[in-house]
């Protein structure tokens, strides 16, 4: 399975996310049907346009589930190293994009997940908690849940995926899993490291994020 992408997916648009008093840009992919999608928090100087990501939402597309890969600080906001670490903020842009879908002609309705890497897991945790049932699944590549305030209140099911090399950021994610209360899952990769750059070790976060989406998002 190759991560590059070898034609424009039909199902994405360009679409413009009002919210939180910034204008931000996001591409949506909305398979016919689907009956879940998710939305990419971005960990700290990643972008929508985050090649990992991409892969991983084609590969949710290929399943049926709709996508939404969205900047979460403007251009601006993102030159600003501490902004990048700036949780509270990532969590009220990941809000806003969320009421943004729920409005949709086409997505709103849809059960929603959320996909964070990097400090965007954190973003994840904290916009679940804050919106309760609303948020049926997470999933977290290589993210920092450490630095979410609010594991304990987390209602959706969690999966946390770490590379077997990230040594450090396997204890962090230990101790994160310890203070989640909902149904959740760590899985390490073996071989893997921070970015998830050795062979194949992409292609499985992919194949543990569908099956952990389709199962409980199609549920919802």
């Amino acid at each position: 399975m190759s991560r590059k992408r070898s034609t424009v997916d039909q199902h994405e648009q360009l679409v413009t996310l009002t919210g939180d008093s910034v204008v931000l840009e996001g591409m949506l992919g909305l398979p016919p049907k689907a009956p879940g999608i998710v939305l990419f928090a971005h960990g700290s100087g990643s972008s929508r346009l985050s090649p990992r990501n991409n892969y991983v939402a084609q590969v949710l597309r290929s399943a049926g589930l709709a996508t939404l890969l969205m900047d979460l600080l403007t251009e601006e906001e993102d030159r600003d190293y501490a902004t990048r670490f700036d949780i509270d903020l990532l969590t009220r842009r990941l809000v806003a994009a969320t009421h943004w879908i729920g409005k949709h002609p086409q997505a709103g309705g849809l059960a929603i997940g959320y996909f964070g890497a990097s400090t965007g897991a954190a973003a994840a945790l904290n916009a679940a908690a804050r919106l309760g049932s609303a948020v049926g699944a997470i999933v977290s590549r290589g993210g920092r849940p450490d630095l979410s305030d609010s594991l304990a209140q987390v209602l959706a099911p969690t999966l946390l995926i770490v590379g077997g090399l990230d040594t450090e950021v396997i204890a962090l994610n230990r101790q994160a899993y310890a203070q989640l209360g909902a149904e959740k899952e760590l899985v390490i990769v073996p071989g893997a490291t921070h970015l998830f750059e050795e062979p194949g070790t992409l292609e499985q976060v992919a194949d543990l994020a569908t099956r952990w989406f389709t199962r409980r998002l199609t549920r919802a």
